[in-house]
């Protein structure tokens, strides 16, 4: 029988939930608001990298990924940070969306992936 792993399990949810090989992880925001989207992108998929690997995978292994932008003028300058981070490939599939996110978030995000 399987079970139900979880990782970084806080009092409303837990940073990713994990059943048999599927990993599905919680959405990310930047720790420092004062950060430009380049540099949020950059802490975003940090963090990410850090869930992954206490589930036991990798960027490698996503399967898909959600990006929530607060203004979607800042695609491409996204799109450089993650360019340089995802793995050319293993690319997941994707969505960006324009999203109204709390005041000073530019970037939210979201994975699922495999081990």
């Amino acid at each position: 029988m399987r079970s139900v792993q979880r990782y970084g399990i806080g009092p409303r949810f837990s940073q990713a939930v994990a059943y048999g090989d599927l990993i599905f992880m919680a959405a990310q925001i930047a720790d420092d608001t004062n950060l430009d989207i380049g540099d949020q992108t950059k802490q975003v998929l940090r963090k990410l990298d850090l869930i992954l690997q206490q589930a036991g995978s990798d960027k490698t292994k996503l399967l898909k990924v959600d990006l929530w932008l607060a203004n979607i003028n800042d695609f491409d300058a996204m799109n450089i940070v993650w360019d340089e981070w995802v793995s050319a490939q293993n690319t997941p599939a994707r969505v960006t969306v324009e999203a109204r996110l709390v005041p000073g978030y530019l970037i939210e995000a979201t994975a699922v992936a495999v081990r």
